[in-house]
């Protein structure tokens, strides 16, 4: 079954390492916001974020979390990530900052976003369901082939962790 995605990400410093896993042709994703497309939906205010977040939602059966140095804690993050579950897609995060930027730079790692949300069922940590991959390569093109060759079992293993949650 073809799986529809969206990809969750810091724009700014991750989108340059966020186009490396969509290009990978593993899944369909969610189509990017063009640089100039993203000014003006950010631009036009909190609801238009909101609205663009949710319409990008739709049909999506999975959402990526490509976590980067500063990506836990930031607003529009938590709201993916919270919509996401709450909408029973599967959801997990890959670290991504051993891929190079296009300055050719590594970033440190980030920490988990999902440590930010308690399961009210169980006042489990999120972080304690949903996984978060780490690939243990330095070297930007072995993270590349790692994730490409993992990308959609990952998938698969998120969606089938919320279907029984």
């Amino acid at each position: 079954m073809a799986r529809r995605v969206f990809y969750s990400f810091h724009y700014i410093p991750d989108s340059w390492r966020a186009s490396q896993i969509r290009n990978m042709g593993v899944v369909e994703g969610n189509i990017p916001a063009s640089d100039n497309d993203w000014e003006k939906i950010t631009n036009a205010g909190d609801k238009a974020i909101q609205n663009w977040i949710d319409e990008q939602l739709k049909g999506r059966t999975c959402t990526i979390v490509l976590i980067g140095e500063n990506t836990a804690g930031r607003k529009w993050i938590k709201y993916e990530i919270e919509n996401s579950w709450n909408g029973e897609k599967g959801v997990f995060g890959i670290y991504v900052h051993n891929l190079k930027d296009p300055e050719g730079n590594q970033s440190n790692k980030g920490r988990n976003p999902f440590d930010d949300f308690t399961m009210k069922r169980d006042n489990m940590k999120l972080s304690s369901i949903v996984k978060a991959y780490n690939p243990s390569f330095t070297d930007s093109k072995d993270v590349y082939d790692y994730i490409q060759e993992n990308l959609s079992k990952w998938i698969e293993e998120a969606i089938n962790i919320r279907e029984n949650y």
